[in-house]
C-alpha cells in the first residue's frame, strides 16, 4: 500500500471491498447535511442491516451523493475519486458489524478524504511501505541533504497545524542505523503520511469543506513531492508482496 489514493492503496481496491468510481452528472458541492451525521450515529447504535436497509435512501442521497459531488469538483486539480463501498471485511475480525461507520474515496493524484459523526478528515502521502521503498526512504532520510530536507518539510507542514505520522513505528532504530541518528523518529517510521480531522462545525455544511481539503492537499504536497522523488514507487510483484 504505497500512497494514498493509488493503486494498490486505500482507494483503489479494498480496505474492505473494491473502491467505486464517481458517476458524473452529479449535483453541486454544497457541503454535508446534517443528516449524514445523524445517519453514522444511528449507524454506530445499531450496526445492523435492518438499520442500513430503513436508512439506504439517506445514506445515498445526504452522505454518498456530496461526497461524489466534492470529488468532481477536485477531479481537475487531483485527479479521479473513488468511493469506497461501505461494507466491511469482517472474514478475520471479531468485530462481525457488518457496515463501516464513516464514508471515505480516495483521488488518484493522492489523497484520503473520510467523513463519519465525528466530523471530516483527510490525508496524503505514503501510508505503508513496501520492502523495496522502505529501503530508499530510509536511506534518503539517514542522508544528510535529503533527510533534512524532509525534516524541514515536515516541521513546515506541522507549522500549519497537520499531522504527520504512520501507521506503524518501530519502538527503536532499524537495523544497521544508529539510534542517535538526528532524524531517527522519522526513521522509525515505516511510512509517512499527513493528516488532518476537523471536528463537526457549521461550515461542513457548506461548500467551505472543499476549500479546507484543498488547502490541506496544497500544504502536504512539498512532503508528497519528496516522497515521489525519493522513495517512488514499489518495484516488487503482487506475489513478491504476499497480495492476490
Amino acid at each position: 500500500m504505497p500512497k494514498f489514493g493509488a493503486e494498490p492503496n486505500l482507494g483503489t481496491k479494498n480496505e474492505a471491498g473494491s473502491a467505486r468510481g464517481i458517476t458524473f452528472g452529479v449535483m453541486a458541492f454544497k457541503g454535508w447535511p446534517v443528516e449524514a451525521l445523524e445517519f453514522f450515529e444511528g449507524l454506530e447504535a445499531d450496526n445492523s442491516k435492518t438499520y442500513w436497509q430503513a436508512n439506504k435512501s439517506v445514506y445515498e442521497q445526504a452522505v454518498k451523493a456530496p461526497m461524489e459531488a466534492l470529488l468532481l469538483d477536485l477531479s481537475k486539480e487531483f485527479g479521479e475519486g473513488k468511493v469506497f463501498r461501505p461494507y466491511r471485511d469482517v472474514r478475520f475480525s471479531a468485530d462481525k458489524s457488518p457496515y463501516k461507520t464513516n464514508i471515505a474515496a480516495t483521488l488518484s493524484a493522492g489523497g484520503y478524504i473520510s467523513l463519519s459523526a465525528m466530523g471530516l478528515g483527510a490525508g496524503s502521502g505514503m501510508y505503508m511501505l513496501a520492502p523495496d521503498q522502505l529501503d530508499r526512504y530510509r536511506e534518503a532520510v539517514a542522508d544528510d541533504r535529503t533527510g533534512g530536507e524532509l525534516a524541514t518539510l515536515v516541521a513546515a507542514v506541522r507549522k500549519k497545524s497537520i499531522e504527520v505520522s504512520a501507521h506503524d513505528v518501530l519502538k527503536t532504530a532499524p537495523k544497521g542505523y544508529p539510534k542517535d541518528h538526528p532524524r531517527i523518529d522519522l526513521l522509525r517510521q515505516k511510512g509517512l503520511i499527513t493528516w488532518k480531522q476537523w471536528p463537526v462545525q457549521r461550515w461542513l455544511g457548506t461548500s467551505q469543506c472543499k476549500q479546507r481539503i484543498v488547502d490541506f492537499f496544497t500544504a502536504s504536497k512539498p512532503v508528497c513531492d519528496w516522497l515521489d522523488h525519493h522513495v517512488g514507487p514499489t518495484a516488487l510483484s503482487d506475489e513478491a508482496l504476499g497480495r492476490r
